[in-house]
């Protein structure tokens, strides 16, 4: 059985940058996720772990919008509700606030 865990794009920067010294060269998909990851990944992989293990406490929070939360890093209640609106649920307002508390920390 395979086992499914979601990477922040910071630890995903990090397994090609490792994967790169090791080798000659990536593969072109490789790459592409290579060079999108550094180009969006705002925080470092220890910064992203804290940070999704610190939403991981907030109630209805599932690893995958955990995940998406330490890449995207809202601002704003219009971003994280947009990171929401494919669930069934919506945050409550204090939800919400505590999310971009929680983000605030690591801008």
């Amino acid at each position: 059985m395979v086992e499914e865990k979601y990477l922040s794009l910071a630890e995903i920067k990090d397994l090609l940058e490792k994967e790169k010294a090791s080798r000659p060269s990536l593969s072109m998909e490789q790459g592409y996720a290579y060079q999108h990851a550094s180009t969006f990944a705002r925080v470092t992989p220890e910064q992203a772990l804290k940070l999704v293990k610190e939403l991981m406490e907030i109630p209805m929070m599932s690893p995958a919008n955990a995940v998406k939360v330490a890449d995207l890093l809202p601002t704003y209640a219009d971003d994280v509700r947009a990171i929401f609106a494919k669930e069934r649920f919506a945050l409550s307002k204090e939800d919400m606030d505590r999310v971009l508390e929680i983000v605030r920390q690591f801008l």
